[in-house]
């Protein structure tokens, strides 16, 4: 079979997308998913229009695919490992092998965030602890608040976060390296530092965090947290292997009005993309996308 489109990534990019496409009700459409990514770990957003008290990745998930599904979207756990352009087509290989082929390809294959294994930490994501000062600054304000983080890239994250509050305190958990003037930065930001691994993360049941407990046994109580370790995996292998032209960070450079890349036919949407990495960016970069697929998918169709 030949889709007349797959989606790689079944994230908000890629649900987006596929509800716009499908309620066209004229082409044969696929998601391609994994199962995991950065929305799947996140408990909640709540900077969203129309969830004030915040939505689960996973519910938001839920509900994209269902009403993709309604229209008409086919999904299929799978996780795409080759991607290649043969005569007009893009021919595409899952993890044990098996082969799809499409007219046109939207890649929403995200990143996930780096962050070493700390019990109690995947609890708190999104709830109370997060990755992105943009979406969830707001939720730290005036509040006691800990940043885990590694080097020079937790500390740049602190300093963009003491503006929020008084009470925050920079974990180097990994020890690495963090430059004598960006020490002597967080100093006169009131920033308080402290350079030792974190054993545990305590919460309560909702994932509110409450404490971290350092390798020495010292505890810090906690209302909030961040997390900044850098050297996130940004998912652009696929982009890679068709030719697909790569931003410095390895995020995927399109353009900016109809989401299409250097290569003929492959877009793409959300974080792998080079924007501000938000789930309502990621919305509407997947329904531009999706717009301009139809109507390319229109020309193909007359010609």
């Amino acid at each position: 079979m030949t889709y007349d489109c797959l989606i790689i990534g079944g994230g908000i990019a890629g649900l987006q997308a596929a509800i716009q496409l499908g309620r066209y009700s004229a082409h044969k459409v696929a998601v391609i998913d994994s199962g995991h990514g950065r929305s799947s770990l996140c408990r909640q957003y709540h900077n969203l229009l129309g969830w004030p008290e915040g939505v689960s990745g996973p519910e938001l998930r839920k509900r994209g695919r269902d009403q993709a599904k309604a229209v008409g979207i086919e999904f299929i756990d799978d996780e795409i490992k080759k991607a290649d352009k043969h005569e007009g087509e893009f021919m595409l290989e899952g993890r044990d092998g098996t082969a799809y082929r499409s007219r046109t390809l939207l890649l929403a294959t995200g990143l996930l965030d780096r962050y070493p294994h700390i019990p109690g930490l995947e609890d708190t994501l999104g709830q109370s602890v997060y990755v992105c000062p943009d979406c969830d600054g707001y939720e730290i304000q005036d509040r006691k608040t800990i940043m885990f983080g590694s080097g020079e890239a937790g500390a740049e994250m602190s300093l963009l976060l003491s503006e929020r509050t008084q009470e925050l305190t920079y974990i180097n958990h990994e020890k690495q390296p963090v430059d004598h003037s960006t020490l002597r930065h967080l100093e006169q930001a009131g920033v308080s530092y402290v350079e030792q691994p974190v054993r545990e993360i305590l919460c309560q049941e909702e994932g509110m965090i409450t404490e971290a407990i350092l390798e020495d046994g010292t505890r810090l109580a906690a209302e909030r947290g961040f997390i900044a370790f850098g050297g996130n995996h940004v998912r652009s292998e696929l982009a890679e292997q068709l030719g697909v032209k790569l931003h410095h960070n390895r995020h995927v450079e399109a353009d900016p009005r109809s989401k299409m890349t250097n290569v003929q036919n492959v877009w793409v949407a959300g974080d792998l993309g080079v924007h501000a990495e938000q789930v309502t960016v990621a919305m509407g970069d997947g329904a531009t996308a999706a717009i301009w697929i139809h109507k390319v998918l229109r020309k193909m169709d007359r010609s």
